[in-house]
């Protein structure tokens, strides 16, 4: 039996799972990450892979998902929330404290690996995997395999400023940076947090992103422009990857990602923006939700 184990190695938790060569789950657990102590981060990311093993009874290979990404020029973390990761070589150093090479990738990554292997867009060539969350940010899974690009930011689509702003989005823009240091970004509307940002600027009422959508769904005017709001910058932004990209399936995880009403609405709200006015790419819901992440670690690893 080969066994692929996965490491998601998050800002609060870092789990890992076992998987069979035909995607069953073996093992799976999780523990506390050590923030701010970069060599008990290892020796944690260690520890689970030693778990994992000693409950499969396998020796694995080894692949983690990270909040960033490993830059091509100096070989060390970049980029990453979880800043105590960042100018370290963390390959090198997992590579040695567990005597094999691993494999690293982000962790939205991670997510269109996922599901292009086995979930919503099992079998496409290119998959472009949005997690909309607390932030925004998306990966790239080419024959299933991650693309990270030459200079490691590819499917930093979060970074780049909304497309085609109107005069309120120009105004918000100027009014709510990212925390990047640059004005505009995706990130700062399509954001679970972005979200919650603009509905509060507008009504004057600060709500959970969940609540927003249950009172839209219930009636409430104020909520459902918020949403509608919501629902336009994001086919903008999608808009974007097709006129760029042109995937043929765009996957959604995070915590917006479970607003069922997207599915339905988004493809009549993208093709108007899409050079030519053409759009069929299908938009699926992350198949493996939370799972995808710690998944795709694993995966970073394909089948022979």
């Amino acid at each position: 039996m080969n066994v692929r184990i996965g490491i998601d190695l998050g800002g609060t938790k870092t789990e890992v799972i076992a998987l069979a060569d035909d995607g069953r789950q073996l093992y799976r657990h999780r523990l506390p990450t050590p923030r701010d102590d970069y060599s008990q981060t290892v020796e944690i990311i260690a520890r689970l892979v030693e778990q994992a093993e000693a409950s499969t009874g396998e020796r694995g290979s080894v692949g983690i998902g990270i909040p960033g990404t490993l830059s091509p020029v100096t070989g060390k973390v970049k980029n990453a929330n979880s800043t105590w990761l960042n100018g370290q070589a963390l390959d090198n150093d997992l590579a040695q404290r567990l005597g094999r090479e691993v494999r690293i990738a982000n962790d939205a990554n991670c997510l269109a690996v996922s599901e292009a292997t086995d979930g919503a867009a099992a079998g496409a060539n290119t998959v472009f995997a949005v997690i909309i969350g607390t932030g925004c940010g998306a990966g790239i899974a080419l024959n299933g395999q991650s693309h990270a690009g030459g200079n490691g930011t590819a499917g930093e689509w979060g970074h780049n400023p909304l497309p085609w702003m109107d005069d309120a989005e120009l105004r918000y823009r100027q009014e709510v940076p990212c925390y990047c240091g640059k004005q505009g970004c995706i990130e700062t509307f399509i954001s679970g947090t972005g979200f919650a940002t603009d509905y509060r600027r507008q009504a004057g009422e600060a709500l959970a992103g969940d609540e927003i959508v249950r009172r839209a769904l219930s009636g409430d005017a104020q909520a459902e422009r918020a949403l509608g709001r919501y629902e336009q910058r994001l086919a903008k932004s999608l808009a974007h990857v097709v006129n760029l990209l042109d995937p043929d399936v765009i996957v959604l995880g995070g915590g917006m990602s479970n607003v069922e009403r997207l599915y339905h609405r988004l493809p009549a709200l993208v093709t108007p923006w899409v050079f030519g006015g053409e759009f069929s790419t299908p938009i699926r819901q992350a198949m493996h939700g939370d799972s995808s992440g710690v998944r795709g670690a694993a995966w970073l690893w394909p089948k022979a």
